[in-house]
């Protein structure tokens, strides 16, 4: 399973924000995905982990 930010409507955000006044902390909506991540060789890898230094991101190879 991998998490992203959620997109979310005015409404829900409206709930999240009566929520965030009520607990005094701010909350954070994701969303999941049914994602298998893919088998990489070292190369590939590599590569991957070149980017993510360079663009300061976090990166996911998956399937399909």
């Amino acid at each position: 399973m991998l998490f992203s930010i959620a997109n979310i409507e005015a409404d829900t955000l409206e709930e999240i924000q009566s929520l965030e006044r009520d607990t005094g902390k701010k909350i954070l909506a994701f969303k999941g995905f049914d994602v298998t991540p893919a088998s990489l060789d070292t190369e590939a890898l590599n590569s991957i982990c070149a980017l993510e230094q360079k663009l300061g991101l976090s990166l996911l190879a998956v399937d399909g």
